[in-house]
């Protein structure tokens, strides 16, 4: 259980409650009695909210994150990145596992799986391979005994085809998805940026989008051999999702993820020589980020995911050339993702709550989050879709501040968030605040 103060019970009325595992789309009552959903007619004591306008959905769940802990605290550790989630609306998140050490140890799965004082569930994902080092397995029955949601070898690919095989063989006997960072190191070699004017104004050597397409293709390709569960990680080329959409037609158990920031930015977009914008996959083409909005749309990709990468502010100060991978998007991982998929591709809003919640749980063997008032803790978050707020990494509450959307204006953001019964964010700005504080 969350070690939070109990939430009161509380009533939030007139809000629109969202629940893809349900089909539920209506206006109505969301009752909280000592933290558990519980029927609106329901005799609850406590205070009322009103949610005219308001948005309650489950609680969302990020299957990719990045806590730098332990290794690197001064970039984020499980309690900033924990809070970071709470604020962004989340109450569980799949941790990946390039620590220092790696995540490769039974005992380095439950130190984080074990933690109890962190604002969100943590589930570890574990390595594929020893050491991070791909070549050979990492003790995958140990790991997942000891609570990994899965494996990856996430920061780099596993580009041993014998050794990815062996480790899908047996992933699939332990009931685990294999979840690959897709990007093929020979095809990559130095690259940086995929083609666009700032890579050639500065002359970045490029990644071409073949880097990460020939690796999706290997991958249903052992998919299709092994029957393993194949998630595709981040995924940021056209040609990827031509290929997943030709994987699930044949029936291959592949599924793949649409960051936010691949699905409303370009390359063509990167004017100054900004290291927060370098990321790995790096930023497509506007074909390329068609291309994946219409995937999520129609389903072909079912799971959003942050790939919350943070750094310490130095390091990503020093340009493109010289920063390091990787963008923070917890926080704002509700107003980005809704600006490119409701604002600008129409999509509707079930639909997207979807890809937050049921879509995350079902690759990871988790039962879909629900609205249902079963007496089971809650897990869910208030969310204000009308508003419009600035994006400023100073307010974060991640330990850096390499957000790719600073200073662009936003509508979606977390007002509440309920974890496990307990309240793991309250905006302070918004009025219900001080009724539930």
């Amino acid at each position: 259980m969350i070690s939070h103060p109990p939430a009161p019970s509380f009533r939030i009325t007139s809000v629109r409650l969202i629940d893809p595992a349900t089909g539920k789309d209506a206006i109505g009552d969301l009752a909280i009695r000592e933290g558990r959903l519980v029927a609106s007619t329901d005799d609850v004591h406590g205070p009322v909210v009103d949610g005219t306008g308001l948005v309650a959905m489950p609680g969302l769940i990020d299957v990719h994150v990045h806590f730098r802990d332990p290794g690197n605290p001064l970039a984020e550790d499980r309690f900033s990145g924990a809070l970071a989630a709470a604020r962004g609306g989340f109450t569980h998140v799949v941790t990946m596992p390039n620590t220092s050490p790696p995540c490769d140890t039974p005992e380095a799965v439950r130190l984080q799986c074990g933690e109890t004082r962190a604002a969100v569930r943590i589930l570890p994902s574990a390595c594929v391979t020893a050491g991070r080092k791909g070549e050979r397995i990492a003790d995958l029955a140990a790991l997942a005994a000891a609570g990994a949601v899965a494996f990856t070898d996430d920061g780099s690919m596993v580009a041993d085809n014998a050794v990815m095989r062996e480790a899908m063989l047996l992933a699939r006997q332990l009931k685990r998805p294999v979840m690959d960072h897709a990007m093929d190191p020979v095809l990559m070699g130095d690259g940086i940026i995929r083609d666009s004017p700032l890579a050639r104004r500065l002359g970045l050597p490029i990644i071409p989008p073949e880097t990460e397409v020939a690796a999706v293709q290997r991958d249903i390709a052992l998919a299709r051999e092994t029957g393993c569960a194949m998630h595709l990680q981040h995924l940021s080329c056209a040609g990827s999702v031509a290929a997943i959409r030709e994987a699930r037609a044949e029936g291959l158990p592949v599924t793949g993820e649409a960051a936010p920031h691949h699905l409303l930015l370009t390359a063509e977009q990167i004017v100054e020589d900004d290291g927060n914008l370098r990321m790995n996959p790096p930023l497509g083409t506007r074909a390329d980020r068609d291309a994946l909005r219409q995937a999520v749309l129609d389903g072909t990709i079912d799971i959003l995911a942050t790939d919350h990468a943070p750094h310490a502010p130095a390091t990503k100060s020093k340009g493109y050339r010289q920063a390091p991978f990787g963008v923070i998007g917890l926080d704002t991982a509700i107003g980005a993702s809704w600006q490119a998929l409701g604002h600008e591709a129409g999509m509707p809003l079930p639909d997207f709550v979807a890809r937050w919640t049921t879509g995350p749980a079902r690759l990871i063997g988790l039962a879909s989050p629900t609205l249902t008032p079963n007496g089971s803790p809650a897990n869910f978050t208030l969310v204000d879709f009308n508003t419009p707020w600035l994006v400023d990494p100073e307010k974060f509450a991640s330990r850096s501040r390499n957000c790719p959307f600073a200073d662009m204006q936003f509508t979606g953001r977390a007002l509440l968030t309920v974890c496990e019964g307990r309240i793991t964010w309250l905006a302070p700005d918004w009025s219900g605040a001080a009724v539930l504080s």
